[in-house]
């Protein structure tokens, strides 16, 4: 693996990562709701009243975010190793993990790590080592 330093971008990384935790602490502040991603999801597929309005909003937020940076300043170029299958498969892992975790990373890894809980440590501790396993398997054992 090598580390493409000229375009390392520590100042846009820490931009959003404090844009994600000023979003999320909004939404709990002014909310009462956690931003765990696949829990605003799942109340749109079991809409309540009251609840729709907000969850679509971020959504569509999600949504437009990177086509308003894509439209202003630009994206880097990228490229996908992956077919359609292996997208189709990996999405549908990431959702049952999600459902057996109580939770997605977003959920667990910012907004429940930062509220001190410790289901959340260990769920984020098992997303991390699930990962890092996951790399190495495939890079190193299956010779990807």
């Amino acid at each position: 693996m090598t580390v493409d330093w000229p375009s390392f971008t520590p100042a846009t990384a820490l931009g959003g990562g404090l844009l994600i935790g000023l979003a999320a602490s909004c939404l709990l502040l002014f909310n009462g709701r956690i931003a765990g991603i696949s829990g605003i999801v799942a109340g749109l597929l079991r809409p309540q009243q009251g609840e729709t309005a907000w969850r679509i909003a971020f959504v569509v937020g999600l949504l437009l975010a990177p086509l308003a940076w894509r439209a202003t300043v630009g994206l880097p170029e990228s490229h996908l190793d992956a077919s359609g299958v292996q997208l189709v498969v990996a999405g549908l892992l990431v959702g049952i993990g999600t459902r057996l975790g109580a939770g997605c990373t977003s959920g667990h890894g910012v907004c429940g790590l930062a509220r001190g809980s410790p289901r959340s440590a260990v769920a984020t501790g098992a997303f991390m080592l699930a990962g890092f396993c996951t790399v190495y398997i495939v890079r190193h054992l299956a010779g990807g």
